[in-house]
């Protein structure tokens, strides 16, 4: 495995200077959210920017995740709107042309996988008729990035309709596509309870293709720096080591970006030692 850090925890930095920074303080990975000021897949100057950052990643030899929580970058009013939820084939075809663009994105970068999620949805729905709507959009979208040879690594959120990993198991086995697998932010476990880590982490192994790692207390999902919460890291770490996970665990701290380069210090600092 290796360490890596996502770039939503550089808000307020240009994306070069992030990834330089990143690479300057030891990191060998870096998770990378594509939103308004970084990589935007609808800007005009997408192409050059692209070729910039894959520039960068070779020569810092970086290896990357495409992550797709961007808050707004689809709708400047509504946070993580529209989705692949929405009641309407409009709103969820833009939610599927973004992710579309990330996997184009991905392959040019050469990406271990794009990450996303399922979002809330904004109108009552019964269950059973939500999971059918995510599963029938999630199919064509499996078949565009096996077209692309691109992983796609499923994030369950708390707060999200995919929030447990009950819920992940039942979505996964209904796509039962071999390029869909799993994001496990292991700081999720902690806020929802589903202990230990460790038991997720090995029974996901042959799917567990990206990692999230902050610190997180019981019942709050509040992503929080390293030592002011309540994971069990020995655990976490011990879990890995035994399935020869080989893919990036990478600090998401998003809230954290006013502090963005000391905050990545001492985060690699923490981790490096387990």
């Amino acid at each position: 495995m290796f360490l890596g850090y996502n770039t939503n925890g550089f808000a307020h930095h240009r994306l070069p200077d992030a990834i330089k920074i990143l690479a300057e303080l030891g990191y060998a990975g870096v998770a990378l959210t594509v939103d308004v000021h970084a990589l935007d897949v609808f800007a005009k100057n997408h192409a050059r920017e692209r070729d910039e950052i894959a520039e960068l990643l070779t020569f810092y030899r970086l290896t990357n995740v495409i992550e797709t929580g961007a808050r707004f970058l689809l709708d400047p009013r509504r946070k993580h709107q529209p989705t692949l939820l929405d009641s309407f084939a409009v709103p969820r075809a833009k939610r599927s042309d973004f992710l579309k663009r990330c996997i184009e994105l991905a392959a040019v970068l050469k990406s271990e996988a794009i990450s996303f999620w399922s979002g809330t949805p904004v109108e009552s729905a019964p269950d059973e008729v939500l999971m059918d709507r995510l599963v029938d959009e999630l199919q064509p979208l499996c078949e565009f990035a096996a077209s692309h040879q691109v992983r796609l690594a499923f994030e369950p959120e708390p707060g999200m309709f995919i929030d447990t990993m009950t819920k992940f198991r039942e979505l996964h086995d209904r796509v039962s596509r071999p390029n869909f697998g799993l994001t496990l932010d292991v700081g999720h476990l902690q806020c929802l309870g589903e202990l230990p880590a460790s038991e997720h982490i090995k029974a996901w192994k042959d799917r567990l293709w990206n990692v999230h790692i902050e610190d997180m207390k019981s019942g709050v999902h509040d992503h929080l720096m390293f030592g002011e919460g309540d994971m069990d890291f020995a655990d976490i770490f011990a879990a890995l080591r035994e399935i020869n996970y080989s893919g990036g665990v990478f600090v998401e701290l998003s809230r954290h970006s006013h502090n963005a380069v000391e905050t990545a210090r001492k985060s690699l600092a923490f981790l490096s030692n387990l």
